[in-house]
């Protein structure tokens, strides 16, 4: 499980392979103490696991769903990347429970920078904006937030300095693709009524 408190960036050092894809990052600045072969980390949001280290890079295996599903088919040498390693029990909860598991991909369609914030406007296939609510959490490439407007096709955010700092959400562009992941407590409760008021109907 991760939290969506990005711990900082990684650079991508080198792609190799023809099916499954191995991946290396050098996690620069963000430690790799007490990281082992086995261990997951949120790589821009996608749950991967670690299967060769030499700190300060780090070795993972992608499989073709994955890199159709998330932004990780789009990277090439030199992309940088959020990374955060996977929560400890007694760990402080700063954002909210993710697993990894990316539902689906949002695209950049607005870019407003302010004097010390950014914001952003996201739009999304229907079948991720049924869960997208003011207010509520959503993880955009493994960073929480907080979700700004809603509208039928896209939605807001608002996003601090902090984020700004240590993530690569502000090198982002319109028209770049994004991964999204709603927290699964959201996913269960509208699918649930989905099943009820289908059950009625």
């Amino acid at each position: 499980m991760f939290t969506g408190i990005v711990a900082g960036t990684g650079t991508i050092s080198e792609i190799s392979g023809s099916d499954v894809i191995r991946i290396v990052i050098d996690f620069n600045s963000v430690s790799t103490d007490n990281l082992a072969k086995g261990a997951s980390v949120s790589i821009d949001g996608t749950c991967l696991t670690v299967v060769e280290i030499n700190s300060p890079k780090i070795s993972f295996d992608v499989i073709p769903e994955t890199l159709q599903k998330t932004t990780l088919g789009q990277k090439t040498i030199g992309s940088l990347v959020n990374l955060e390693r996977a929560l400890k029990m007694g760990d402080e909860l700063g954002g909210h429970l993710l697993s990894g598991h990316i539902i689906g991909l949002g695209k950049i369609t607005d870019k407003v920078q302010g004097t010390a914030n950014l914001d952003f406007r996201i739009e999304c296939p229907q079948n991720i904006m049924k869960f997208v609510q003011e207010k509520g959490y959503i993880a955009i490439d493994g960073i929480s937030l907080t979700i700004g407007e809603v509208d039928e096709v896209g939605f807001s955010l608002h996003l601090i300095p902090e984020t700004l700092a240590i993530t690569t959400i502000g090198s982002k562009v319109i028209g770049d693709n994004v991964n999204i992941e709603i927290d699964s407590m959201t996913q269960t409760i509208v699918t649930t009524v989905e099943r009820i008021l289908e059950a009625r109907n």
